[in-house]
């Protein structure tokens, strides 16, 4: 470790923060402290794999760090990140945000009164496909959104909106940059107590409209986004990152003609993107690619819609 060097904590190590560990450890310039997890055993592992110590308490942690990221359960979220918060110590928390919009709310509210940075983890929008794709779509009319994947014991705590499909509704609400207006979805619990599937349509107040379909039951594993607007046709395939565009050109007296076709995107791991993301922005004191606010209204978005699939299953069961 140099001088230089910035020092990380990362609490909870569980499917997804081993990874942040992971990462972190190999990250030049960059030295992993230590790990700190409730399943002391898990901690030890993880922490034997990357060089880091194992810490047991964040008050302790709190003074060798200089930022940390927390990948806990949901529901543990703002109690975990706000300490560090107000002492001033940026975070990067991992999607969503928080359990609900009042711990987003105190978690920026700690932010913005010590000047830290607060990041969310949504690492879709660190995907190399997307970010290829995101400079195309200008005024889009249309958005198509299919996220599936195979049943996990995991994440169980929150349903398929807060879990799966907020991924894409961050995506969604910074490529649309307008409000929505209008909210129709349902949800079906099928494995779980909770929706395990669902699909919900979004009219914004721009004029467009986004299908959004989330499972976690699924036996193939899908994650596409499709973009129409006038003129041009872009699809990504989130998982396979690859993109395709597709424009029309019109010229007085002739018929339209079709061009495009696969755009080069450079693979990268979506996750180490983004943890250098939060590490640039630390280091330099700017804002993160995705910050709290960005999480808090893609937390308000999913929690709308989880309120329509209640809606719709009154009126059905009425």
């Amino acid at each position: 470790m140099s001088e230089q060097d910035l020092r990380v904590g990362v609490i909870g190590v569980g499917h997804l923060g081993r990874h942040h560990a992971r990462i972190l450890a190999g990250l030049p310039d960059v030295h992993l402290v230590a790990i700190l997890d409730i399943d002391q055993p898990r901690a030890e592992q993880v922490a034997a794999e990357t060089g880091a110590r194992v810490e047991t308490e964040s008050a302790r942690l709190m003074r060798t760090v200089d930022a940390v990221t927390v990948a806990v359960p949901t529901h543990a979220h703002a109690a975990v990140a706000e300490p560090f918060l107000r002492a001033g110590i940026p975070v990067l928390v991992e999607k969503p945000i928080a359990a609900s919009l009042d711990q987003a709310d105190a978690m920026l509210s700690a932010a913005g009164a010590a000047n830290t940075i607060l990041a969310v983890g949504h690492s879709e929008r660190h995907n190399p496909a997307i970010m290829v794709a995101l400079p195309l779509v200008t005024k889009p009319r249309f958005i198509e959104v299919h996220r599936l994947a195979a049943f996990s014991p995991r994440s169980l705590d929150i349903d398929v909106i807060f879990d799966v499909m907020i991924h894409d509704l961050d995506v969604v609400l910074a490529i649309v940059g307008s409000e929505p207006v209008s909210i129709e979805a349902v949800g079906v619990p099928v494995l779980s107590d909770r929706s395990d599937i669902a699909n919900a349509r979004i009219r914004f107040e721009s004029g467009c409209i986004a299908n959004l379909t989330a499972s976690r039951i699924s036996r193939e594993r899908v994650r596409k986004i499709r973009f129409f607007q006038r003129d041009a046709y872009i699809s990504v395939d989130c998982a396979a990152q690859q993109v395709e565009a597709w424009s029309v050109t019109r010229k007085p007296g002739q018929p339209p003609s079709i061009q495009g076709g696969p755009l080069d995107v450079r693979e990268g791991e979506p996750l180490e993107r983004e943890l250098v993301d939060f590490v640039t922005s630390v280091r330099a004191g700017t804002a993160p690619g995705v910050d709290g606010r960005d999480g808090r209204r893609a937390l308000s978005l999913a929690d709308r819609i989880a309120t329509a699939i209640r809606t719709t299953h009154e009126k059905t069961t009425a």
